[in-house]
């Protein structure tokens, strides 16, 4: 009787420990299907809402957004508003801030002459999007654009200029694509500097070649032998209809430049500072001649210069506390470059500023997925008013779950 006993004691035993190896594998098995089940959802939550984004206009595009979307209202499928863009709260380096104005700005540069500066005043943050969006407390995200094409520029010779071009795609050169451009020489006279038509192939169109490279010669400007000229340059490629835009400026001489900030969209305004003004007004009063010209490109890639709406293309602007900053209209929600020509006393320089959001500037607005648990992710191709951008979304989910044996 004894062994009967002992035998039914390790059966017992036995089978108490598989139970709790079922439970503990069942366990496992059931939190390996929640969270299975958990980001096949937030899969699908992120494939609907970058569509959402992407394929909803925002109501209104001037003013505080009860609807939040990046639609172009004037296009259909995947074509981006670059003035919703421009009103997104991102920011890459320190905010700006100018007192005459009283205002607060985005820091956004693609080079150290241009520049995308906004005020935060006028800008949506990420929370109330959030919100708009009905995700608020259930999932994060992080939104970015970035140009499929870029383009390099570096200037080889001044006597004369001679421009290399680099235009490339998402890792891999873009052979054999269409480049079509705009130079654009200024005269640096003892007042207002002068846009001029000098050059005899000022416009044109050239090819890449196998590896993406192109040369941009102009054998009638010389500015290194002239001390009174400078010049910007931009290029757009294009083929099988993705394009980008690339641009160069002549480095900048003196310590004084001129600074654009852009005003609320509803304004259509951009404010000219003198850089003797940022952050703090300048006890001082310092001189900058300025002249301004908008460059835009129409349906077949092509590249023009127009001058602008306003009435005051051209004038000066002083620092020191009774000066007042300069207000260029602009006229429209007609998407270009804003270039802006300075000059005084050995300062001088281009500085450019897209009028909507573009000029091969990227973007990143939203939360931040490091050290999430599990993040989706889903990419569009888009237009930005004629630029090919790739719109990624990274989604995550912020409610967390429990599973407990």
């Amino acid at each position: 009787m004894a062994g009967v006993s002992i035998d039914h004691m390790v059966s017992l035993v036995i089978l108490i420990a598989a139970a709790i190896l079922f439970v503990g594998l069942f366990n496992s098995t059931l939190s390996t299907a929640v969270s299975y089940q958990r980001n096949a959802s937030t899969a699908k939550k992120c494939s609907d809402l970058i569509d959402d984004i992407l394929l909803t206009p925002g109501i209104p595009i001037n003013g505080t957004p009860t609807t939040f979307g990046l639609q172009d209202p004037l296009f259909s499928q995947y074509q981006v508003s670059p003035f919703s863009l421009m009103r997104l709260n991102y920011t890459i380096g320190s905010p700006v801030s100018y007192q005459k104005t009283g205002l607060t700005y985005s820091n956004i540069t693609a080079s150290a002459y241009n520049y995308l500066l906004y005020p935060y005043t006028d800008m949506i943050n990420y929370s109330y999007v959030q919100q708009l969006l009905g995700i608020n407390g259930s999932y994060g995200f992080q939104l970015t654009f970035n140009p499929t094409i870029k383009i390099a520029i570096a200037q080889v010779s001044t006597a004369p200029l001679n421009l290399s071009l680099t235009v490339s795609g998402t890792g891999f050169p873009l052979a054999n694509a269409t480049v079509n451009y705009i130079l654009i020489p200024v005269l640096l006279n003892s007042s207002y500097p002068d846009f001029e038509t000098i050059v005899t192939n000022q416009t044109g169109t050239f090819q890449t070649n196998a590896i993406g490279q192109a040369t941009a010669t102009f054998p009638t400007f010389s500015p290194n032998t002239n001390s009174n000229l400078t010049y910007a340059f931009v290029a757009y490629a294009h083929l099988d209809g993705v394009a980008g835009i690339g641009c160069y400026e002549q480095a900048a001489t003196g310590s004084k430049k001129i600074i654009p900030f852009l005003t609320t969209l509803s304004a259509q305004d951009v404010t000219l500072a003198h850089s003797d003004d940022v952050p703090t007004t300048s006890g001082f009063s310092n001189t900058l001649f300025y002249n301004s010209t908008f460059i835009l490109a129409n349906q077949n890639y092509l590249l023009q210069q127009t001058s602008l709406a306003t009435s005051q293309p051209f004038g000066n602007v002083t620092s020191g506390s009774g000066n007042p900053y300069i207000s260029l209209s602009m006229g429209s929600y007609t998407p270009g470059i804003l270039a802006v020509a300075y000059n005084y006393a050995g300062n001088t320089g281009i500085t450019m500023v897209p009028w909507g959001f573009g000029l091969g500037f990227s973007m990143t607005f939203g939360g931040n997925p490091a050290n999430q648990g599990w993040v989706a992710t889903d990419m569009r191709q888009v237009q930005i008013y004629g630029l090919s951008y790739q719109a990624t979304l990274s989604l995550w989910n912020t409610q967390g779950y429990q599973v407990t044996g």
